[in-house]
């Protein structure tokens, strides 16, 4: 039987692209969205589930009960933010939503979008940083069956993706040109994602040297 995955972020460009790749990918039977608001698509494997607070996941027990993995890629640039502010969407927001999963799906397993240059150390000097180290460190103590921190670096949408910047995808294929080995695609990243649920992977912090691998089905 294909994996039921839970999503969020999906009105955003790498939720939407890992979505994407989800939703044809044949090793994945269902695709429960969760969001704070309604994202505008449409499939035989997709279902939605509108949740305006994520703190308050519990309220949704049944419906989330039954799931082999989520695939958790909300998140929100840290620019022009308070380290208090961020570190509650980011941090607080996500182990909130990670806890209510486990509460129900004891054997699921969880892969959180981070980012490259995240500090596991959590002594960086550079704010986000030690957020989504922190993040990471923590996601791994809860007690999932399985748990990984991918760290994707520029990314290429799919072309049909409607939450994907020109501009951003001009620039990375322009990187692309140059070091290949620092550029994913939505395709592999996606498809990473589905391989560390279905099959694991050797390493719980993944890096783009990791995706890539990962994505073919091999291990490192």
């Amino acid at each position: 039987m294909g994996l039921k995955v839970i999503l969020t972020g999906v009105t955003g460009m790498v939720g939407e692209g890992v979505s994407f790749e989800c939703l044809q990918n044949p090793d994945v039977a269902e695709v429960l969205v969760i969001g704070r608001r309604h994202y505008d698509g449409q499939h035989a494997k997709l279902k939605e589930l509108i949740v305006p607070d994520f703190f308050q996941l519990d309220k949704y027990a049944e419906q989330v009960k039954g799931y082999d993995a989520c695939f958790f890629c909300a998140g929100i640039s840290s620019v022009g933010m308070k380290e208090e502010k961020y570190t509650h969407i980011t941090y607080d927001t996500t182990m909130a939503f990670a806890k209510s999963l486990l509460a129900v799906n004891p054997g699921m397993t969880f892969i959180y979008i981070s980012g490259a240059h995240t500090d596991s150390s959590e002594k960086s000097k550079i704010m986000w940083a030690r957020v989504k180290g922190r993040t990471e460190n923590d996601l791994l103590k809860l007690g999932f069956k399985a748990a990984y921190n991918f760290r994707p670096g520029v990314m290429l949408t799919f072309p049909e993706q409607k939450n994907g910047k020109m501009i951003y995808t001009v620039i990375a294929s322009i990187i692309r040109f140059f070091s290949a080995k620092n550029v994913i695609t939505m395709h592999e990243l996606g498809k990473a994602m589905i391989n560390a649920a279905r099959a694991g992977y050797s390493k719980q912090v993944l890096e783009i040297s990791d995706i890539k691998t990962l994505a073919k089905g091999t291990q490192q």
